[in-house]
């Protein structure tokens, strides 16, 4: 059922489309026709921009035409004139969000919450360099009707968030911002509008209770261009039973290759004979990255086997119709590939038959995608923490006029052909298993406790699963608040009657091919 919006207004300068439900033109016909096309070089090609002067129903019918073509569920997607929408660039961005299924899964859950757009000079800076607009604190919305709570859940150095007087640090929660009570207020623009700004160089003000602490102070942060640090917290913890590895692993970009890397050479030299991958605010990026961490945890045994195939939809059996190569199984690479790292060189390895997994509802997609390979090769994983998102889907980024579409493309499937996980993965003990079980425990995520401290629940859970041959720690009291609980990455968080709309679109969008096939 489509209703049109106020936006949805047609572009009147623009030629009738004479359009009729099912016929469709190549996309290519459309493609950098533009309603406002941008001037200038490309900082990302250093060429000019590539967009002509056309108009946004042209820009609509770019997207209808590769969303009849690429989409995984294409048959659902209703079929909406593209002059309905199209009076203006907000307005291509309704009518794409309308090229999508509205279908539910088994268990109710939208069959497509992965349906977005990115602008494209921010997806560029974000995916190849890591570099965002913000204050750089990850926040967790705990309670998302009042009596409200908002946490710090991490931090990047260097950021706005460490420096200076601010010097925020996981578990510090938030009272006020910009003088607007965080706990039980109403006024959720103003909330909104400093928890996330839209540009850098903004200074909001924050009342803060850190964590151990009975006082509250106020800082100010000033919004800039922060460098996302992906891969933190490595670290060698010693046991009666040996030594086990451990690491954050907060996004799947490209300077992530040259972080794991380190990394996994770090705790590969340290002779750790078990390692605990933390990918609770994980929601994904680039499955080439995804790979090659799976490579470095199970060792030479993965060599030649398959790490993912990827599933288009039937129009597409045997090629791959974005970058035209058959279509044959990722692999588990065994060396750089030359995101961040020169190409060619062989990966560190930890050779192992097992891996300690922490998660949360934020464990999204190429997350997933590790966790499901190694199952495909019979590498154990065992799960600390809460069901993860259920995306076994993907999509490449497709550019057109400033802006990049994500729109679901293909599903991963491993070695053993298995990717129906659409619920997410769940530890078996699991008051009711929502997702694809796997041994593990249920934990609630402990703001109380640095990431990587022994102490921490999910990390002592781990540790203590391993060293009592598969003991649990009580399930968690109210397991409705783990779902409730999101980081900032997640689609929509309510306050109150009305969403924080940016807590947040993923800052990652999920499972991200590249269109080089060379490797």
């Amino acid at each position: 059922n489509v209703s049109q919006s106020s936006s949805a207004q047609s572009d009147t300068s623009s030629s009738q489309t004479d359009f009729e439900k099912g016929i469709f033109s190549p996309a290519s016909t459309y493609a950098d026709m533009c309603g406002a096309p941008r001037t200038g070089i490309d900082s990302s090609t250093g060429s000019a921009f590539p967009d002509g002067q056309g108009t946004f129903v042209d820009e609509n019918n770019w997207i209808r035409a590769w969303s009849n073509d690429l989409y995984l569920w294409y048959s659902e997607i209703e079929d909406v004139d593209p002059e309905s929408y199209s009076g203006s660039t907000s307005a291509v961005l309704e009518y794409f969000d309308l090229m999508k299924s509205f279908e539910t899964t088994a268990s109710g859950a939208s069959k497509d919450r992965f349906h977005f757009t990115y602008d494209t000079e921010e997806w560029n800076a974000y995916s190849q360099s890591g570099v965002t607009a913000g204050y750089g604190a990850e926040w967790v919305l705990l309670s998302s009707s009042p009596p409200r709570k908002i946490v710090v859940a991490y931090t990047e150095p260097d950021s706005p968030a460490t420096t200076g007087d601010a010097n925020l640090a996981r578990g510090a929660e938030i009272l006020t911002a910009d003088g607007v009570d965080v706990i039980n207020g109403s006024d959720t623009a103003t909330l909104n509008a400093a928890f996330f700004p839209a540009n850098t160089g903004e200074t909001h003000t924050f009342e803060v209770k850190d964590l151990g602490s009975e006082e509250t102070r106020t800082i100010s942060l000033t919004s800039a261009s922060v460098t996302i640090d992906p891969v933190q917290n490595v670290k060698v913890l010693e046991t009666d039973s040996g030594k086990v590895g451990y690491l954050t692993f907060n996004n799947h970009i490209a300077t992530a290759e040259s972080e794991l890397i380190s990394a996994i050479t770090t705790l590969s030299e340290s002779n750790v004979t078990d390692l605990v991958l933390d990918l609770r605010y994980n929601s994904g990026g680039y499955l080439a990255i995804a790979s090659q961490l799976a490579y470095m945890i199970a060792g030479p045994s993965a060599s030649g086997q398959t790490f993912e195939l990827l599933q288009f939809n039937d129009k597409h059996p045997s090629t791959n119709p974005v970058t035209g190569n058959a279509l044959t199984p990722t692999p588990f690479y065994s060396n750089s590939i030359g995101l961040s790292v020169s190409e060619g060189s062989a990966l560190p390895y930890l050779n192992l038959s097992r891996v300690f997994v922490l998660t949360s509802a934020d464990t999204c997609s190429a997350s997933e995608a590790i966790m499901n390979g190694l199952r495909g090769i019979d590498v154990e994983v065992i799960q600390i923490g809460g069901t993860t998102c259920g995306k076994p889907y993907g999509f490449y980024g497709l550019d057109n006029c400033g802006t990049t579409y994500f729109s679901i493309q293909f599903k991963g499937v491993n070695a053993k052909g298995y990717g129906d996980y659409s619920d997410g993965f769940s530890p078996v003990n699991t008051a009711t298993v929502e997702g694809e079980p796997l041994p593990g425990c249920v934990v609630s995520d402990d703001y109380e406790h640095a990431l990587g401290d022994a102490n921490e629940a999910m990390l002592s859970a781990a540790l203590n699963y391993r060293s009592t041959s598969g003991s649990c720690p009580a399930l968690p009291v109210a397991l409705s608040e783990m779902k409730n609980a999101r980081s900032s990455k997640t689609t929509t968080v309510t306050i109150g009657e009305a969403p924080l709309s940016k807590m947040q679109r993923p800052n990652v969008p999920g499972r991200v091919a590249l269109k080089r096939q060379n490797h």
